[in-house]
């Protein structure tokens, strides 16, 4: 176990306060704090929780985002419990003892190693002394009996409505009651509709990438991972005039080099070679997003949400997806002129032939979002967080 750091400068939006009825003392487990959407939800409510006059704690194996943490007046712990191991279980000791050292209200692992991990240690102390255990839905999993942890929480939280189908759906001996949806979101202030970026920006783009200007350009955001569907992608490519081309943003996979390979041949292959490029992973997606004239989401199996979507629409790109799974959701909510059925690569490229034509509209301006937004999403965890410790109190 590290110690605590802590002490920083309170960076949480101010409209989360005022201050609660009781101080709580709210500890989330993650594997590491890298990149990544859950990463990014756990800083959130880190922040969200000091802002509003909680105690935040942290425990990960650390990463580029303590400093984060800490900056908003967040506690990091380092503990390694994102390592898929029987050795793992090990540190339920370790993480007992800190629940009870710290006086931990809530205990929130995000992920499933840490859930296995802190439920054995909340099993193992006290009834009188436990604190709310709390669960979350990040992913459709595939269901096994690893990934029932994430069902074992007095609260589940489920990051959409498609989650929560899967949770009921494949968990029987789960009780409904106890699962909470809440969508993610993302804050319109950082992803303003019309969002034009930076001129030094746009030179450096039109320097790296001369070839895009003129054309109208389809971006593709995601890893280069087979779930993906850059083959998808390939095919709606195809079956549009050459002044379309295809972007696609996203790092390789070291695991999965062949599968990149694969691509690159897939790409020669169908004499595409002028009409694609691969951007390679970006920290500055938003701009990527606002100078793309569509953006598409082609994953094959459905995904829990579609936060990537999300910020397409929120930046008031027109935005295309498979009509499945979370980004269905948010495409439903936001934009039901984008769903397109899954699988149907030339329904997609009649889409975007419409679009370049201006016969489809781009998404309204809407700061609500539909109600996913950040602050939305923040304000619905703490509520959860306090009224479990409020009904403790009225016990």
């Amino acid at each position: 176990m590290g110690p605590l750091a802590g002490a920083g400068v309170n960076s949480a939006p101010a409209e989360l306060a005022p201050e609660p009825l009781h101080r709580l003392t709210v500890a989330q487990l993650v594997p590491s704090l890298g990149a990544g959407g859950v990463e990014r939800c756990v800083v959130d409510v880190n922040a969200a929780l000091v802002a509003r006059g909680h105690r935040s704690l942290v425990v990960s194996n650390g990463g580029r985002l303590v400093d984060e943490v800490v900056a908003a007046g967040g506690e990091h712990v380092v503990m390694d419990l994102g390592r898929k191991s029987p050795l793992t279980m090990l540190k339920a000791h370790g993480l007992r003892r800190l629940l009870a050292d710290e006086s931990v209200d809530v205990l929130h692992p995000q992920s499933r190693m840490p859930a296995w991990v802190a439920l054995a240690a909340w099993t193992r102390m006290p009834a009188a002394d436990r604190p709310h255990f709390v669960t979350s839905v990040h992913g459709l999993h595939s269901v096994s009996w690893y990934s029932r942890v994430v069902t074992r929480g007095e609260r589940v939280e489920c990051v959409s409505r498609v989650a929560r189908d899967y949770v009921v759906q494949n968990y029987p001996r789960c009780d409904p009651a106890k699962l909470v949806v809440n969508p993610r979101g993302v804050d319109p202030g950082a992803f303003p509709s019309g969002h034009r970026p930076a001129d030094r920006w746009l030179a450096e783009w039109r320097l790296r990438f001369p070839h895009l200007r003129e054309r109208f350009v389809v971006t593709l955001p995601g890893r280069l991972t087979r779930l993906k569907g850059h083959h998808d992608f390939l095919d709606v490519i195809a079956q549009l005039p050459e002044h379309f081309h295809g972007l696609v943003v996203g790092g390789e996979d070291p695991k999965r080099a062949a599968y990149a390979q694969e691509l690159r041949d897939a790409v020669a292959h169908r004499s595409l070679t002028d009409r694609m490029t691969f951007a390679g992973h970006r920290t500055d997606v938003r701009d990527v997003l606002a100078v793309s004239n569509a953006v598409l989401s082609l994953s094959t199996k459905p995904e829990s949400f579609g936060l990537t979507v999300l910020e397409s629409i929120a930046l008031g790109r027109p935005t295309f997806g498979y009509d499945h799974g979370g980004v269905g959701e948010v495409l439903g909510r936001l934009y039901p002129a984008g769903r397109v059925p899954l699988g149907d690569t030339a329904a997609m490229a009649k889409l975007l032939k419409a679009c370049d034509a201006g016969a489809v509209a781009p998404p309204a301006a809407d700061p609500t979002l539909g109600g996913f937004t950040l602050h939305a999403c923040l304000d619905r965890s703490l509520a959860m967080y306090e009224a479990l410790a409020d009904s403790q109190s009225a016990e």
